[in-house]
């Protein structure tokens, strides 16, 4: 298992309802092959660039461990999800 570390960028105007079922189908994602050790919900920033006219976003840090397929799917989920804005994860270096 790799460690990661995702941040997720929501709308800045879906509801929070919304944003929260998306962000646990994709918790539920991670945790059935891997765990979340920390979530950083910074709310809502300025973006450094404006993005489909949009010039903030709801941003939310999380540090994983999961399996390369699992993240996979994580990205894909991601992808088609309408009320993300954007996304990244990137794996972190073994300590």
């Amino acid at each position: 298992m790799n460690k990661y570390e995702g941040v997720f960028i929501f709308f800045p105007d879906v509801e929070e309802e919304k944003r929260e079922q998306t962000f646990e189908r994709v918790k539920g994602l991670i945790e059935k092959d891997g765990a979340i050790d920390e979530i950083d919900e910074w709310g809502m920033k300025k973006l450094a660039y404006e993005i489909e006219d949009y010039r903030e976003g709801y941003y939310r840090i999380v540090r994983f461990s999961t399996t390369p397929d699992t993240l996979a799917e994580v990205d894909r989920v991601l992808r088609i999800s309408d009320p993300v804005m954007r996304h990244m994860m990137i794996r972190l270096e073994d300590e």
